[in-house]
């Protein structure tokens, strides 16, 4: 199964690419869809809908996981978050797929087994489960495959199994 882990945001929206078999994962490619930041916002958004259409197009998953928002102090930047999570959720569905969001503390339960791992402990975890010598950059591209991970790990467990018949 071909799963694409997104993390949304509108400076950087992280993606990363893995094949999962058999309980076995291989990065296929990684990287962020990026915007100017003095750019006017709807451009930025458009940027950022036309370039996962293209990503979407290019790669063909089977799957697509994204992380849920998380509003913590800064209301003002969850917002534009969420406006940019929109217009991947859009070109994710005319693109015919199916998304499942996944919270971060998901995310972290999922590959580290505790719900408050630190990044170190997440990066090193999805290294480790890659076998990677060192993790893929920026950032965002990094929790993106994490996502990615968790769907792997999410979706052929025994519980969602059951839930698909």
């Amino acid at each position: 199964m071909r799963i694409l882990g997104i993390d949304p945001g509108y400076g950087i929206t992280g993606f990363g690419v893995i094949d999962s078999e058999r309980g076995q994962s291989r990065l296929v490619t990684c990287g962020a869809i990026t915007t100017p930041a003095g750019m006017d916002f709807s451009a930025r958004l458009e940027i950022i809908y036309e370039d996962m259409r293209k990503l979407l197009e290019n790669t063909k998953p089977d799957a697509v996981a994204i992380e849920e928002l998380f509003f913590g102090q800064n209301v003002t930047t969850g917002i534009g978050v969420a406006q940019s999570r929109g217009v991947i959720l859009l070109a994710i569905r005319q693109a015919g797929l199916e998304v499942t969001s996944y919270k971060p503390m998901q995310v972290k339960l999922s590959l580290v087994g505790y719900g408050n791992a630190t990044k170190h402990q997440m990066m090193d975890m999805t290294k480790r489960l890659l076998h990677l010598n060192a993790m893929p950059k920026p950032d965002d591209a990094a929790d993106a495959i994490a996502i990615a991970l968790c769907h792997a790990r999410s979706s052929t467990s025994l519980l969602a199994q059951a839930q698909k018949k």
